[in-house]
C-alpha cells in the first residue's frame, strides 16, 4: 500500500488580496470540504478547489465588498484570514484595499541597541488615533519604540487582544485598518519604531469557527492552556502565520514582532522556518525586531537569530527583593532573589536548565548572549493585570525604592520595557477586561476568581468577591492611565526625572551596547549588589540596595548618577539607594 500523499502549502495567500487591476482573488483552506462558495450579499459564488484543501476564485469586487463563505451545506463564516471585520467576529468580512500614501516611506528602522520599550494598549488609550496623539510627548520623554499589545480582532469591543481570532484583522474598536496605518507611519515620523504583539499560540473561545470546518488546522495529541494546539506540521497553517507576519511587517510597516508563549508552538521548527522566511522577503538593510516571550528560557532561539526574549528571571528576582511577595511564581525565586537577580546581570537568565524551587526544570545557558538579546521591566501588562486588583508598584512600594527599580530597568545594557504609565507614576491599576456575551461571561468571571482562591489574600470567597468584574465596561475604564496625567505637578515631576534616566542610557549606554560583556557581580550586602559591564570605551557600573540596612558604597565608584536621596559624600549606600558610574579607557 503507498503511503498517502504529503500535505502542501495553498498555491497562493489566504484571504482576499488583490491580484491585478480591480480584482480580487478569495481562498479558504478547508481539507475535507466537497464544495465551497463565495457569499456576496445573496450571491453565491462557486470557488474551484485547488491542491492541498484550498478553494479559489477571483473576481472584480470593490473595496469594502463584504463576504463570508460556506462550506458545503453550513452555515456562513466570516473569513478568517479576513483583513478587515468592521462588523465583529460574527460578522462578514470585508474587501481590504491597500493603497494608503505612507509619509516616511524610507524609513527602515532603528538599531535593536537603541531600542526603550513602551508597552501599551491600543484601546485604554483611545483607539489607534488616541495613541497617535500620545507620540510627541513619548518621543521626547526618551522613548524609541512602541511595543502594541495585540491588535487582532476579537470578540466585543474589550479585550486584553490575547482573546483574537482573526488575526489578519486590526480591531474594528480601535478603527480602521488605514488608522493603524497612520499610527505607524506618524511613529516613523516621530523617529519611533512599532512592534506588534502577535498571539500565534491559540486562539480566543469565542468566534473561531475553524474548527468546524478545519479540523487539521489543531492536533488533539498536544494540549495547551487553551485546548488543542494549533497543527504547525500543516503546511497550510505554516502558510497562514507566516504571511500574517510579513503582511503587519510589509503592508503596515512594524519594525518587529512579539511573538507571545511561543513555548506553546510544536513543533519548535516552525520558529525557526518564520525567522528564516521573514530574512528572506525583507529588504537585508531594514532593521526587523523579532521578540520572544518563552517560559523554556532557550537561549539557543536567540543564538539562531530572534533578536530578544522578554525575561520574565530579571523581573521575578527583583519583584521578590523589592515586595518579598513568594506567592504563585515568584516562589521559584523565593529562596535567594538577590542571587537570582545578579545570575540574570552577569549570564542573562537566573534558570539555565535548573530546576527551580517549584520543581520546574527550566532554560539553556545564556552565558555566551550579549546584554541586548534580554529584555528587562519592573512591570508589563501580565504582571499587573494578572494580580487581582491590578495592582501597579507605584501602589505597592515607597516611591525611592520604586525609583531605584526604575533606575535598575533603564540603566543596565540590557534592553528596558516599561509599561504604559510608568513613565510619569500612574497609580490606575491594570485590570483585566473582555467583552464576551453569555454565558462565556458568566464562566470567565468565575474563572478569574478562581484562579486567585490559592493567595492568602483570597481564600476567603468574600474577599475573591471583590475582583473586579473582567466583563463590566467599568474594569476597562478603570484601566487607562491618561498621558494628560504627565501635565499635573507630580507627573511633570516623574516625567522630567524618567526623561533625564534615559537622557543617561543614550549618552553613556547606547554607544557600543552591543558589544557590552558582563563583568563580576558583587554582592554588597543583604538585598544589595554591584554589576559591571565592559563597553568598547570603558566600564559602565551599577549598584543598587533593596536591603535592610546601608551597605558600603562600592569602592571608586565616581558616581553619574544616584537617587534623589543619596549623598555622594557618604561612603554608605542607604536602603532603596540606587548609582551609577562609569571607567573610562585610560
Amino acid at each position: 500500500m503507498s503511503a498517502p500523499p504529503a500535505p502542501i502549502a495553498p498555491p497562493g495567500p489566504l484571504g482576499a488580496w488583490a491580484t491585478r487591476a480591480g480584482h480580487v482573488g478569495f481562498r479558504l483552506w478547508a481539507p475535507g470540504a466537497r464544495k465551497v462558495a463565495l457569499l456576496l450579499e445573496s450571491v453565491a459564488v462557486p470557488m474551484q478547489a485547488e491542491a492541498g484543501g484550498s478553494f479559489f476564485v477571483e473576481l472584480d469586487v470593490a473595496e469594502g465588498t463584504r463576504y463570508r463563505f460556506r462550506v458545503d451545506e453550513g452555515e456562513p463564516v466570516p473569513d478568517p484570514a479576513s483583513r478587515w471585520q468592521p462588523d465583529g467576529v460574527h460578522g462578514p468580512s470585508a474587501v481590504l484595499a491597500t493603497d494608503y500614501a505612507w509619509q516616511h516611506p524610507q524609513w527602515n528602522g532603528r538599531p535593536w541597541p537603541e531600542a526603550v520599550l513602551y508597552e501599551l494598549h491600543v484601546g485604554v488609550c483611545g483607539g489607534y488615533a488616541g495613541v497617535q496623539a500620545q507620540l510627541p510627548r513619548l518621543a521626547a520623554m526618551g522613548i524609541t519604540a512602541l511595543e502594541l499589545m495585540p491588535v487582532a480582532q476579537f470578540a466585543g469591543t474589550r479585550n486584553w487582544g490575547y482573546d483574537g481570532v482573526l488575526p489578519y484583522a486590526p480591531a474594528a474598536a480601535y478603527g480602521e485598518p488605514r488608522a493603524l496605518k497612520a499610527l505607524v507611519d506618524a511613529a516613523h515620523g516621530q523617529g519611533l519604531m512599532v512592534l506588534l504583539d502577535v498571539v500565534y499560540n491559540h486562539f480566543g473561545p469565542d468566534g473561531n469557527y475553524l474548527h468546524g470546518y478545519a479540523p487539521a488546522f489543531f492536533r488533539e495529541d498536544a494540549p495547551t492552556p487553551w485546548g488543542a494546539a494549533i497543527d504547525f506540521r500543516q503546511p497550510a497553517v505554516q502558510r497562514y502565520f507566516i504571511d500574517n507576519a510579513l503582511m503587519w511587517l510589509r503592508e503596515y510597516r512594524f519594525d518587529g514582532l512579539r511573538l507571545d508563549a511561543v513555548h506553546a508552538i510544536v513543533p519548535e521548527s516552525f520558529l525557526d522556518q518564520l525567522r528564516d522566511a521573514i530574512a528572506d522577503a525583507l529588504p537585508a538593510d531594514r532593521h526587523v525586531h523579532l521578540v520572544l516571550e518563552n517560559e523554556r528560557n532557550q537561549a539557543s532561539l536567540l543564538a539562531r537569530g530572534y533578536t530578544a526574549q522578554w525575561n520574565d528571571d530579571f523581573h521575578n528576582a527583583l519583584h521578590v527583593l523589592l515586595t518579598g511577595e513568594k506567592e504563585g511564581y515568584y516562589g521559584a525565586f523565593a529562596d535567594d532573589p538577590l542571587a537570582h537577580l545578579a545570575r540574570v546581570l552577569g549570564e542573562g537568565f537566573a534558570f539555565q536548565g535548573e530546576t527551580d524551587a517549584l520543581g520546574h526544570v527550566r532554560g539553556e545557558p545564556s552565558a555566551g548572549l550579549t546584554p541586548d538579546h534580554f529584555v528587562i521591566f519592573a512591570q508589563n501588562h501580565d504582571q499587573i493585570g494578572n494580580r487581582a486588583m491590578g495592582d501597579r508598584l507605584r501602589t505597592l512600594l515607597p516611591v525611592p525604592r520604586l525609583r531605584a527599580a526604575l533606575a535598575l530597568t533603564a540603566l543596565t545594557p540590557m534592553i528596558p520595557l516599561f509599561f504604559m504609565g510608568e513613565p510619569w507614576g500612574a497609580r490606575q491599576p491594570f485590570l483585566f477586561f473582555t467583552d464576551f456575551a453569555p454565558p462565556l461571561d458568566e464562566a470567565v468571571r468565575e474563572g478569574r476568581r478562581r484562579e486567585f482562591d490559592r493567595f492568602a489574600a483570597f481564600a476567603d470567597p468574600r474577599a475573591r468577591a471583590r475582583i473586579p468584574d473582567p466583563n463590566a465596561a467599568g474594569t476597562f475604564l478603570a484601566s487607562r492611565a491618561p498621558i494628560e496625567e504627565a501635565n499635573s505637578e507630580e507627573g511633570a515631576r516623574w516625567a522630567h526625572w524618567f526623561a533625564q534616566l534615559l537622557a543617561l542610557r543614550r549618552r553613556w549606554l547606547v554607544p557600543g551596547l552591543a558589544q557590552a560583556q558582563a563583568l563580576p557581580v558583587r554582592r554588597l550586602g543583604e538585598g544589595a549588589l554591584a554589576a559591571g559591564w565592559q563597553l568598547p570605551q570603558g566600564q559602565w557600573h551599577v549598584a543598587f540596595n533593596f536591603g535592610p540596612a546601608p551597605v558600603p558604597m562600592p569602592t571608586g565608584a565616581q558616581c553619574l548618577l544616584l537617587a534623589e536621596h543619596v549623598d555622594t559624600g557618604r561612603a554608605m549606600l542607604p536602603v532603596d539607594g540606587f548609582i551609577a558610574w562609569r571607567e573610562a579607557l585610560a
